[in-house]
């Protein structure tokens, strides 16, 4: 068991919106909140997240938030655990818990629910900024975090039982390997698998693809910013051309997933393997040398 650091520092102060102001994204937000909570910090890996605010390249999908306090509970997922497949169940277990608040708050987790906004329409975009819409993504942002944090202390307490002799995998994880990713940065995107934490929604291998390339478009332009960076776009394509309107987990599995367990023997059994080694042969990150 590796080393546990708790700041609560949501709890002394609530500056979720400043934060959110700050970051511009709500992915990039919850993505530093989560990794603050935990005294963790990754410039780099945080700012890459960006491209999945707005439901993953503007599509509306999950909210940005959602991803963003997935990967920074992976990150504590890593933290406290030796063994990557262990640490791997316990960040999926604790982004089910951050998902399944998210939902009690919202009654949702797709981000057009949320907004009413297709981010890729410039008129659309103009509404929701002129007509306000854009002050309750911050009001959410306000309201959601303290319970985002509990949420994931929660999760990573989670001591369900399991067979210490089954090795737990993943699509995002796995994915995150061929991509030549680091052991932590595998067990971060764990919480992503299965449409996020299993709940069947966007790709959560797309979406592990789009934010280790956006890694390396900042690598490649330091400083710059990566919403709509050249390799997100093109991962995106890649996906597209082989899935077509598909996106949704449970629409490209053709089916859903009850457990971990489940979704684990689907992937063993060489479930989604297309996918994964298109998604693999996308631009690959370039160094292991990541904040």
């Amino acid at each position: 068991m590796k080393s546990d650091i708790n700041t609560n520092t949501i709890d002394q102060k609530n500056d979720a919106k400043k934060v959110f102001r700050k970051k511009g994204t709500c992915s990039r937000t919850f993505f530093f909140l989560l990794n603050r909570e935990f005294g963790t910090y990754k410039d780099n890996e945080e700012a890459a997240i960006d491209p999945l605010a707005g439901g993953i390249l503007k599509k509306g999908h999950q909210c940005g938030m959602l991803w963003g306090a997935a990967l920074g509970v992976g990150a504590e997922a890593y933290k406290r655990n030796d063994d990557p497949s262990e640490g791997m169940s316990l960040a999926i277990k604790a982004s089910q818990n951050i998902v399944e608040s998210f939902k009690s708050e919202t009654q949702t987790i797709n981000c057009y629910d949320i907004t009413a906004c297709d981010f890729s329409s410039k008129l659309s975009f103009a509404k929701y900024m002129i007509t306000g819409k854009f002050l309750d993504c911050f009001k959410l942002a306000e309201d959601w975090a303290p319970k985002a944090m509990d949420a994931a202390r929660t999760g990573l307490q989670d001591e369900e039982d399991n067979n210490n002799d089954f090795r737990y995998t993943n699509c995002a994880s796995l994915l995150a390997r061929k991509m030549n990713a680091t052991e932590e940065q595998t067990v971060m995107v764990a919480g992503l698998a299965g449409g996020l934490g299993l709940s069947g929604g966007g790709c959560g291998a797309l979406a592990t693809a789009v934010w280790l390339n956006s890694i390396a478009w900042l690598e490649e332009n330091p400083g710059k910013l990566c919403y709509e960076n050249d390799y997100a776009k093109e991962t995106m394509n890649s996906f597209e051309e082989m899935m077509g309107k598909k996106i949704l987990c449970k629409d490209i599995c053709g089916c859903s997933f009850n457990s971990q367990n489940e979704h684990s023997e689907y992937i063993q059994n060489e479930g989604c393997k297309e996918l994964i080694e298109t998604l693999a042969q996308t631009k690959p990150i370039q160094s292991k040398n990541i904040e």
